[in-house]
């Protein structure tokens, strides 16, 4: 450890070093959570080798810890400050976001709130799609993160997602093609948009054209995903599917239909003609919601 980190380990566990009148260095150490390497160690890293230098390194630790109190558990706020009771007040529409996610995480660290921590954690990802795409690994290198919270924030943020697409329902009516993109953005695009690798899905239709499911095929790699047009009608017969719209994400933002995907398209709908399965669309979609493409608005289905 540095300096600072030893001065803040030192103010968190009320630790200060002592001189004798005959010059030797020791600890009070109420818990004994120094062994005597550590007691060598701090004492070399802190440059403590006088009465003078303790006095001094003690009053840093007093004014670190003086610092660290400042920073109150939220259970110890005044109640019109608190994001619980905020809620219940005030209703969680009218909350920050901040705050939001305080409730979610509960506790803070040992110098920070939840809160506070909630806005670290909010300003290096910089929004919820940020926590959403990041890593488990990258969540718990925020200090105040732990395996448990990161989880934690993982699940409300998937509920999110959940809730979003059971407001888009099987039996929904495919008339045409902006029915079909509103369909992709509302059901997929909560998952598709911020992954690193392109996801092949297919949605299934009946004779009348209402949704009865939704098949992710294939995942590829951050260029590619690998689509077999014969698991299409496999998977489309099986479900007894007249028709299906073809749909997968581009990583890197840009919709725009590579060779390979006006390739694969067309393989795809002279195989499903063959069984008297009709292709209706293909749709890519960005990371962002109005960055998608639509086959059959741009001509290109045969």
């Amino acid at each position: 450890m540095n300096k600072e980190e030893v001065i803040e380990y030192l103010a968190v566990h009320s630790i200060y070093p002592l001189c004798s009148r005959k010059g030797k260095i020791f600890w009070r150490d109420k818990e004994s959570l120094l062994s005597d390497e550590d007691k060598e160690e701090f004492t070399r890293v802190l440059e403590i080798n006088s009465y003078e230098d303790c006095s001094r390194i003690r009053e840093e630790i007093r004014n670190k810890a003086n610092e660290i109190r400042r920073y109150k558990p939220i259970k110890h706020w005044i109640k019109d400050e608190r994001p619980r009771e905020l809620l219940i007040k005030n209703g969680p529409e009218n909350l920050p976001l901040s705050k939001l996610l305080a409730i979610i995480i509960r506790t803070g660290s040992d110098s920070k709130s939840a809160e506070e921590v909630a806005k670290i954690l909010l300003n290096e990802f910089g929004s919820l799609r940020g926590l959403d795409r990041a890593e488990i690994s990258q969540l718990c290198s925020i200090p105040g993160i732990g395996i448990a919270k990161a989880v934690e924030i993982k699940a409300a943020l998937e509920i999110g997602k959940r809730l979003y697409r059971e407001e888009v329902e099987l039996g929904v009516k495919i008339k045409g093609p902006k029915d079909a993109v509103l369909y992709v953005k509302e059901y997929y695009a909560p998952y598709l948009r911020d992954l690193n690798k392109e996801v092949f899905n297919i949605i299934l239709l009946d004779h009348r054209n209402k949704v009865i499911d939704n098949i992710e095929l294939s995942k590829g790699s951050i260029n590619a995903s690998i689509v077999d047009p014969k698991e299409i009608i496999r998977v489309a017969t099986l479900k007894s599917a007249s028709s299906v719209i073809l749909v997968h994400n581009h990583p890197s933002g840009d919709t725009s239909p590579s060779r390979d995907d006006i390739e694969t398209t067309n393989q795809v709908v002279e195989a499903c003609k063959i069984v008297g399965i009709k292709v209706l669309d293909h749709i890519i979609l960005g990371r962002n919601n109005n960055d998608y493409v639509s086959f059959a608005e741009l001509g290109l289905l045969k």
